[in-house]
């Protein structure tokens, strides 16, 4: 087996993408990967086949955070980082540093302006300006056939999806099942921040959310999660919504594909998950 490529600049990128005229899978991450990310990069190897390319990218994306996250303070564990992209079977790593990703003087981005107003778009305001910006950044430097994002983040998802669609990125879009702990907990970077005991409350958010999805009216199924998810000690929500799956508009009833979507704090993690609403006839 060929030795893993790192690829530190978007010049080495091109250059190394030049040679390859198979399938190039791309899994933009920002590091601090755990075995949620060793799933989508498992993924990738399978959509790329014995003679395709994997292509994890680590980053850690500087407009993406507001003012008052935790961009300093994010883990990067590069060294373990690069053993579980060795290990789950990639065949070269981009990473760039900020200033090779953003000019000083930086003063073009890409913004969405109809599915990034909801959910994390309206708690987080430019968060989306920072993850298409520099999605379309590492889509130029590595020039994937294809791009795999997990569900977790259905927002980014529908996103993303929606940029290539608009801005007409040879890229086919691949979406992962939300991978989660055996308690139902959504793997997530930011399960690090929780103490012992929130991490013990922690998998009732999901629990939660699964029990309200049963019922058939969206509104109801909002203020029963919201009741149960209130009842957890410390927990603040951010939001709880039934959302259209597709427009992520407030969803009416319970005809077309739909998405229970929260974003809970608890401690100092902002923790988010979703669920399907599968359509009822």
């Amino acid at each position: 087996m060929a030795a893993m490529k790192s690829l530190k600049t978007i010049a080495a990128a091109r250059r190394w993408r030049q040679g390859i005229d198979t399938r190039v899978v791309l899994v933009p991450t920002m590091g601090a990967l755990h075995h949620g990310h060793e799933a989508l990069i498992r993924h990738a190897r399978k959509i790329a086949g014995p003679s395709g390319i994997v292509v994890p990218s680590i980053f850690v994306n500087p407009t993406q955070f507001g003012p008052k996250e935790d961009f300093s303070a994010y883990p990067r564990p590069l060294a373990k980082d690069l053993a579980t992209c060795r290990k789950a079977g990639a065949d070269a790593v981009f990473l760039p540093g900020v200033a090779e990703m953003y000019a000083a003087d930086a003063s073009v981005s890409v913004l969405e302006s109809s599915l990034s107003t909801t959910l994390c778009g309206r708690s987080r305001p430019g968060h989306f300006g920072g993850v298409c910006t520099v999605v379309a950044k590492l889509f130029l430097a590595v020039q994937p056939t294809h791009a795999v994002f997990g569900e977790k983040d259905w927002q980014q998802l529908a996103i993303i999806s929606r940029m290539v669609r608009d801005l007409n990125f040879p890229i086919v879009i691949e979406p992962f099942a939300t991978v989660r702990e055996a308690d139902g907990l959504a793997a997530s970077s930011r399960n690090a921040y929780l103490t012992p005991a929130e991490r013990e409350l922690a998998p009732t958010i999901h629990a939660a959310m699964a029990e309200s999805s049963k019922l058939k009216i969206p509104s109801a199924i909002e203020k029963s999660c919201t009741a149960a998810i209130s009842k957890i000690p410390g927990a603040r929500i951010d939001y709880i919504e039934a959302v259209d799956a597709s427009t992520l508009a407030s969803l009416p009833n319970r005809k077309s594909a739909g998405r229970l979507a929260v974003a809970v704090f608890l401690g100092k993690a902002r923790l988010i998950d979703n669920i399907p609403l599968p359509r009822i006839p």
